[in-house]
């Protein structure tokens, strides 16, 4: 078994960032994130992230030994009864596995484009401050390919907590671009990049099924499930999209909103022969 550090008590300081789980600002200030539960963990393992330490019980500890062995440098290891860790949570569902990793540096539009070969689906938000939501839609666009996420300056970061836990991990396999000013990052896309900017809003008269046709390039835009998005992201946008329906509903959970304006906008430009369907 590899080298770790038994523990029997939540007290030592090199436990701190496992303890303040509920302090996620604390987190993010100094650039750190917890990912907890086996699936979670596992996707950290596999990605190229820098890991600073586990929790894990002896039961995850064999079971992840072969990925932590993989890796570079081995972080630092802590085990514990499953008991001991259910204290952290406050109720009796962890998995048993947690671990504290570095956020990643985030990357630029420009590194995107760059990467692109001309073809790039991008999504943007803004305005959206529930950490589950944001990490939803990220897991959407894991599941539909997307190149990068961009969140806006009222948004969520999608590496606290409660993201990367809704997120299932997939958050470490699409690019996260930091917008101090998303309307203003979408007019760069626009007009810099050639990117066609499209809000996802419930009020435009064009929906997703009127001949829906976009370019090589596009972001869609998401906002918050209370506000929408902001009128000056709006006004940034090249395009305002809606889905049609029915029994006078006006709107969807964000989340289930991004997995319906992905799918449309995969499947169109698989039509438009820009894309394969993911």
């Amino acid at each position: 078994m590899l080298p770790h550090v038994s523990i029997d008590s939540l007290d030592a300081p090199f436990l701190e960032p496992y303890r303040t789980l509920r302090r996620p600002l604390d987190h993010q200030k100094r650039g750190i994130f917890v990912a907890e539960g086996a699936t979670v963990v596992r996707r950290l393992l596999e990605s190229s992230l820098d890991i600073v330490s586990f929790l894990l019980t002896p039961e995850w500890l064999r079971d992840l030994e072969h990925l932590i062995r993989r890796r570079s440098t081995v972080p630092e290891i802590y085990v514990a009864d499953k008991r001991l860790l259910e204290q952290i949570v406050g109720f009796p569902l962890h998995q048993g596995a947690m671990a504290v990793a570095r956020v990643p540096i985030p990357e630029t539009a420009e590194d995107l484009v760059a990467r692109s070969a001309g073809v790039l689906l991008l999504v943007a938000l803004d305005g959206m401050t529930n950490a589950e939501n944001v990490g939803l839609v990220v897991r959407n666009c894991a599941a539909f390919g997307a190149d990068g996420i961009v969140v806006g300056e009222t948004s969520s970061s999608p590496y606290l907590r409660r993201a990367v836990r809704n997120s299932m991990g997939t958050v470490f396999q699409v690019p996260v671009v930091s917008s101090t000013n998303l309307a203003q990052t979408l007019r760069d896309l626009a007009h810099r990049f050639g990117v066609q900017t499209i809000a996802a809003h419930p009020g435009a008269r064009r929906s997703i099924i009127d001949g829906w046709r976009v370019g090589p390039s596009c972001c869609i835009v998401f906002g918050s499930e209370g506000e929408g998005i902001s009128q000056a992201v709006l006004d940034a946008c090249t395009s305002h999209v809606a889905i049609p329906m029915a029994n006078d509903v006006d709107s969807l959970n964000v989340a289930s909103a991004s997995a319906v304006f992905l799918y449309a906008l995969t499947r169109s430009r698989k039509d438009s022969g820009i894309s394969a369907e993911p």
